[in-house]
């Protein structure tokens, strides 16, 4: 309530108490005013009440009974008097008397529906010649909100350690179309005959279909057993740069697998005028030094963009990525904007934005804290869980998220495939295991790959491969182990069955 209210309460209610509460929500208030003016995370996470009072929009009856009220009275309105209380009311959709006769009104039909989305049903950008990051006429609340969340999701890759971000762009695209996304927009930048993507090789779909979804040829660049040493500067020379559209960097990927040497690929990129993406999907929350090697990267030599998934380091749903570039090269991201044909889903966006403003600054350094020592409370206790049972944890000390656990004692016995494990795992709701098993040929695209999933053609060993990461428990590592070592009994006696006939 306003002041006005707040006084005509008074003559129902104690004025002590009405002052109370208008103390309270003036409280609040201050929280919003202070967001949009700092345009940081908040030090201290919101509770969902504030949140709430941010953007949620109230039921609405229809356009006929909005007419017989007054405006002044309208339950629908925002009663404290400021012009963000409820952002979904400052968008056309929510308007009092709003006559829309276009065809794309924001109408919804269902009721659970427009709860679902705050009545925030506009999307963002604008269609025609201007950028999904543009202002929406018709949704200034939309606007408002999501130009919020570029800036929050800013500011959280900074406390991440991504230092120096000049632009954050987050689009309603996981990381794969986002990838896509952003090599199409570096076509228009690049020589007509650039044609290639230098790729080292990573065993993940996703990226290689990036890559052919844009229109580029992929050129695989395989990987060394000793370590992550990439025969890049060979294939430049090779192809020449004209020729090459740009390369594509991994950081985070599945165990053993290390993160790419972003960082003398960045400076050959700049050496020879060849565009440099990096695919960073979850990076932020891998480790500190993860984000340094980018900064040192796109300090040290050329980095055109960065991408970043939502839901693995922010808990959201799917659905969202953070495309990023340091201060002063931040064209192929603007480029992105510009070229993302009509509107867009802001949900994502508001997923983000909600999950920030719960966290706050000092919740999200708490939650990067908790799962490095994640980390270290799964290294140690899938070794101990090894060394009881004749395996090896593999050494992988360049990727701080995925570990592996070697399976070399199952050895070529008769009985199930070394791959059945992962589906008793399954069946026993363990997700997110992997079972790799040696010499597995794949065709991916058209290319065709040895020893696939171990990022290698002849891998040494069959191994298993848990993460640590963001939002996982310890207690979910000890259990895992648990079922994992009754899946090692019931393997081994299926092995021994079939031994002896």
């Amino acid at each position: 309530m306003d002041a006005d209210n707040c006084a005509v309460a008074c003559s129902l209610v104690s004025k002590t108490y009405v002052q109370q509460g208008s103390q309270a929500l003036a409280a609040r208030r201050r929280l919003i005013k202070t967001l949009l003016s700092q345009r940081r995370l908040p030090e201290q996470g919101w509770d969902d009440a504030t949140i709430e009072m941010l953007l949620q929009a109230r039921r609405l009856p229809c356009i006929a009974d909005k007419r017989q009220l007054s405006s002044r009275t309208a339950p629908w309105q925002a009663g404290d008097g400021t012009p963000f209380h409820d952002a979904a009311m400052m968008d056309s959709n929510n308007f009092l008397d709003n006559v829309g006769v276009g065809e794309r009104e924001a109408r919804v039909a269902s009721e659970l529906v427009a709860r679902r989305h705050y009545r925030l049903a506009h999307g963002i950008g604008r269609s025609g010649k201007l950028d999904i990051a543009a202002e929406q006429p018709k949704a200034a609340g939309s606007s408002l909100l999501a130009k919020l969340t570029h800036l929050l999701a800013a500011d959280a890759l900074e406390a991440a350690g991504l230092r120096e971000v000049g632009q954050a762009l987050v689009v309603p695209l996981a990381t794969g179309m986002a990838i896509t996304a952003t090599l199409l927009a570096l076509r228009g930048t690049r020589p007509p005959a650039a044609r290639y993507v230098l790729w080292p090789r990573i065993d993940q779909k996703t990226c290689l279909k990036s890559i052919q979804a844009s229109g580029f040829e992929p050129v695989v660049v395989p990987l060394r057993l000793e370590g992550d040493q990439l025969a890049l500067c060979q294939q430049v020379e090779q192809l020449g740069a004209d020729a090459i559209a740009c390369i594509v960097t991994t950081t985070s990927c599945f165990a053993p697998r290390a993160a790419d040497d972003v960082v003398a690929v960045a400076k050959l990129c700049q050496q020879a005028g060849v565009a440099h993406i990096i695919n960073n999907a979850y990076g932020p929350t891998a480790a500190p030094w993860s984000c340094l090697q980018v900064c040192s990267a796109w300090r040290k030599g050329r980095v055109d963009a960065v991408v970043q998934s939502t839901d693995k380091n922010f808990m959201v749903p799917v659905g969202g990525a953070v495309i990023a570039a340091r201060a002063g090269a931040t064209q192929l991201v603007e480029r992105v904007a510009s070229l993302y044909p009509g509107r867009a889903c802001m949900s994502p966006l508001l997923d983000l934005l909600i999950t920030l403003l719960h966290w706050g600054a000092t919740g999200w350094r708490r939650m990067l804290q908790q799962r490095e020592q994640l980390h270290s409370a799964t290294a140690r206790l899938l070794r101990q869980f090894a060394e009881q049972h004749g395996e090896r944890v593999l050494e992988t000390p360049g990727n701080p998220i995925s570990l592996a656990l070697s399976l070399a004692s199952f050895g070529p016995a008769a009985g199930p495939p070394i791959t059945f494990l992962g589906s008793m795992l399954f069946g026993r709701c363990v997700s997110g295991t992997r079972v790799v098993a040696r010499g597995k040929r794949a065709e991916v695209g058209g290319l065709a790959f040895a020893g696939y999933g171990a990022h290698h053609d002849a891998y040494p060993c069959d191994y298993l491969t848990v993460a640590a990461a963001l939002g996982t428990l310890e207690a979910d590592i000890e259990e895992l182990l648990q079922r994992l070592a009754r899946c090692f009994g019931e393997f081994r006696a299926r092995q021994q069955k079939a031994a002896s006939g």
